[in-house]
């Protein structure tokens, strides 16, 4: 009767947190599309067009959006440094190809503020293919620092996003693209977004790639994300590093298909709930992951968790469990999914709380070898059968129900395991929030 009870509590706090929660949260949304792909890569002549704050100047549009509206495919804008209070969208195949660009060696000089106005997104780019956005810092927006969607192809480099209330560098029912050299702090859910990717009989992958997230509600989330790479980036002092997750408010459940690998991954352990620089809001903390997790796959298959670099989360470096709550039932197991060659706790410098945890849940799924484990749950390790591995995993009730009182934990920290973090140039861990500016 233990399991019902504690399966019975669980389902009801989150089943009501997800009733909260619609997609990407209460913002007008463009509806999402079969990104079908452009006519074809524009064949020119393409101009320059130049936006600047000299407002007696010919040669510049004193606004992006006039520039954009200007534009015509594979044409480039670029932005002059200075302050743009304005919402920027690239809608429609007649602007596929298009390259926006700012200052990409110093990003927070051409800055997209939001602050005194009511500005969903940053920039928006709905179903023009392969446009660039490279060079940008976006802060305040109500919804999205920069946000594509229903599209083929897109590039979003050197950019800069704090401060937002949903996502700071988001892609939504795209197939194909490239994040890198971006950082994404203090945003009311995730720093970094790839969801609702469309199967694909020839796929194309998504990289993200060189980039920094830090002090957001959660570092990188991907509800139904598919054939994402994340590599060689930071993730840090989140509430949880990165969350590939199975939810029934996206379609094309379950995440599959990802690999996350080269990563450093530590620290993540910023307790939002008592404390943080902007109003949390259901739309952001409505599916309550436990705070302290480096990374966990919530549902999945055919995911891969490779030689990263994770230490310093005081709760679990990698774990996986099954949703319980997907309405989808065939999609909600965890399947063929793969961590191994991961560095643990950094040589003993600075522990993870659990370096592991698996509830057995599911089939064909394999764990190591790693290096550095010291702490699993279940303690026995059970559920963590050794690579390469196939046929039906060991499930382990008692490690279910310990990850159930995870979630339900009102303090969000009874169940952390505090060690001594090493130190690190320039960083100070974060579990408690300030007041002050965050940058």
């Amino acid at each position: 009767m233990l399991h019902r009870r504690i399966v019975v509590a669980v389902a009801a706090v989150v089943a009501a947190a997800l009733a909260a929660a619609p997609v990407a949260g209460a913002v007008d949304y463009p509806p999402p599309v079969n990104p079908k792909g452009a006519k074809g890569k524009p064949k020119g002549p393409f101009r320059t067009l130049h936006v600047c704050k000299k407002k007696k100047s010919k040669r510049c549009f004193p606004r992006i959006q006039d520039a954009v509206n200007e534009a015509r495919a594979g044409d480039t804008i670029r932005v002059a440094n200075g302050t743009y209070r304005e919402g920027v969208i690239v809608r429609g195949n007649a602007k596929r190809y298009i390259k926006l660009i700012g200052n990409p060696r110093h990003p927070e000089k051409v800055t997209l503020q939001a602050k005194g106005q009511k500005k969903a997104n940053g920039v928006l780019i709905n179903g023009a293919d392969h446009v660039t956005v490279n060079g940008f810092t976006a802060r305040n927006y109500k919804a999205n620092g920069f946000f594509i969607t229903n599209s083929n192809g897109y590039t979003f480099t050197n950019l800069r996003a704090f401060l937002v209330g949903v996502y700071g560098v988001y892609a939504f029912n795209t197939t194909g693209g490239v994040m890198s050299n971006s950082v994404a702090a203090w945003n009311n859910d995730s720093g970094f977004y790839i969801g609702q990717t469309p199967p694909q009989a020839k796929p194309k992958r998504s990289i993200v790639r060189n980039v920094e997230a830090y002090g957001n509600v959660l570092g990188f989330s991907g509800t139904n994300m598919r054939y994402v790479t994340i590599t060689k980036s930071k993730w840090y002092n989140n509430g949880l590093g990165i969350v590939p997750n199975a939810l029934d408010s996206e379609k094309f459940a379950p995440p599959e298909f990802n690999v996350i690998t080269d990563n450093d991954i530590y620290w993540n352990n910023w307790n939002y709930y008592a404390g943080a620089p902007f109003k949390l809001r259901a739309e952001a903390t409505g599916t309550p992951y436990p705070v302290g997790i480096g990374v966990l796959l919530f549902g999945g298959r055919h995911n891969e968790v490779t030689n990263n670099r994770i230490f310093g989360n005081y709760l679990v470096g990698v774990g996986a469990i099954k949703q319980i709550l997907l309405k989808q039932a065939d999609a909600a197991d965890l399947i063929g999914n793969q961590v191994s060659g991961n560095e643990f706790g950094l040589g003993g410098q600075d522990l993870n709380g659990r370096d592991l945890f698996y509830d057995g849940s599911g089939s064909d799924n394999c764990w190591g070898p790693n290096t550095g484990v010291q702490k699993t749950l279940p303690e026995n390790g059970s559920t963590l059968a050794a690579c390469p591995f196939t046929g039906a995993n060991a499930f382990s009730q008692d490690a279910q129900n310990e990850a159930f009182g995870w979630v339900a934990d009102s303090t969000h920290e009874a169940f952390w395991i505090k060690h001594p973090h090493a130190p690190r140039a320039r960083q100070t861990p974060l579990e408690h929030w300030t007041k002050g500016t965050p940058e």
